[in-house]
């Protein structure tokens, strides 16, 4: 346990051991450039001998009183070397005592701002981390069931509050994709129960008839038919959106006007028995996808404008290039649809008619359109028209030719 906690050095102690460090090193320069400016400006001169006589009071002539000529010459010269050296030996001492109190004072005085950095810089960090601490607790409190809390980091627009608030943000996003996650699961285990009721429903009610006669056998079989068709639908759907979600597989060249053309072909049947007038304008759109994928989306595309219609309606669909991306345009008659509902209708299991079991279809139809789109890194746009019906255009990544 102790060599665990030697081992693991908080962020807070290295920091304070960087200021400090940077403090003793930045001191330890100034120290030693100001002992050395100090020691050159207290170089041992060599001043003269008589002006070393006369700084001490003690004229050269006074000593050598009495003495031959000889000797006054020779007793003037030792005097003055004696001189001279009692000079330079008192410059030096004063010179070594005042470097040497320099040295002393500014080396303790240099201990005591060391630790006193040490103490500021702990406090220092103390602060400058406190927003990490904060979003450390955060992170240990989040979890599936309680991502609501937020840390909302107040105080200057520094890098510690633009890493709370996208924490702040990651949360906002989880909390999000895991509501969204429980509402789909809800809606798909209720899409699924519904036709699992009828088959059910259906059996039980014929199997209860006494005299069950070959015709009421014949349609509770067909009744079956219906809703396993459905059921087959429902998880082909949540098959290809999970697919989808994951990400786009391997691409292909591919053109977007052969698979509407092919999409058209599909919805005739339904095209007829509406009817609709189709409008198609099918021009080359070379793009680069997963084949699969794509293909679902334009199918899905052209059979929610033909179910979503109305008795003598119309659709147009239209490719193309533009601005270097393939594009698929959709639109179709149908009831007015209110602007701020086009954006959920987007979302699995919305519809414009909010009946379970509704014959509309799965409800996950521009839900997958939209995240093959997202998966291709392309553009999704949707308006209502103002007669009614729904405008829906897709750009997809062209392939270069």
């Amino acid at each position: 346990m102790k060599a665990g906690i030697a081992r693991r050095r908080p962020i807070r102690l290295r920091l304070t051991l960087v200021y400090s460090g940077l403090f003793l090193l930045a001191g330890a320069v100034l120290l030693a450039v100001t002992y050395g400016l100090v020691a050159r400006s207290l170089v041992v001169s060599q001043p003269s001998a008589s002006t070393q006589a006369l700084a001490y009071g003690v004229p050269a002539g006074k000593i050598c009183q009495g003495l031959s000529p000889d000797q006054i010459a020779q007793c003037k010269a030792h005097a003055q070397q004696s001189l001279q050296d009692a000079a330079n030996a008192s410059a030096a001492f004063q010179r070594t005592k005042t470097l040497t109190h320099l040295l002393d004072f500014s080396l303790a005085a240099l201990a005591v701002m060391a630790v006193t950095s040490a103490w500021l810089g702990w406090i220092v960090a103390g602060r400058a981390l406190r927003p990490v601490h904060a979003i450390t607790a955060a992170a240990r409190t989040a979890s599936e069931e309680n991502l609501g809390q937020r840390i909302a980091l107040a105080g200057p627009d520094d890098e510690l509050k633009e890493l709370a608030d996208t924490f702040d943000a990651m949360l906002g996003r989880l909390d999000a994709a895991f509501a969204s996650q429980r509402r789909f699961v809800a809606n798909a285990s209720h899409e699924l129960r519904t036709p699992l009721t009828v088959m059910r429903t259906a059996i039980d009610v014929t199997l209860a008839k006494p005299g069950r006669t070959q015709p009421q056998l014949e349609a509770m079989a067909a009744e079956v038919r219906q809703a396993v068709d459905r059921a087959e639908a429902l998880i082909e759907a949540l098959l290809t959106l999970a697919r989808s979600d994951r990400g786009a597989g391997a691409r292909e060249p591919l053109d977007v006007a052969v698979l509407a053309e092919d999409a058209l072909d599909a919805a005739a049947p339904a095209i007829g028995s509406c009817p609709v007038t189709v409008d198609a304008a099918l021009r080359p759109a070379s793009a680069l996808g997963d084949q699969v994928l794509v293909e679902r989306l334009v199918t899905n595309l052209v059979d929610n404008a033909v179910r979503h219609n109305v008795p003598d309606g119309w659709v147009r669909v239209t490719t193309g290039t533009r601005e270097g991306m393939a594009f698929i345009d959709v639109a179709n008659g149908g009831t007015l649809i209110p602007s701020e509902l086009v954006p959920v209708l987007f979302e699995p299991f919305r519809r414009l008619s909010e009946r379970a079991g509704s014959p509309e279809g799965t409800g996950l139809g521009l839900s997958i359109v939209r995240s093959v789109v997202v998966a291709h890194h392309g553009q999704l746009t949707a308006r209502p028209r103002p007669a009614g019906g729904l405008e829906v255009s897709v750009l997809l990544p062209g392939r270069a030719e």
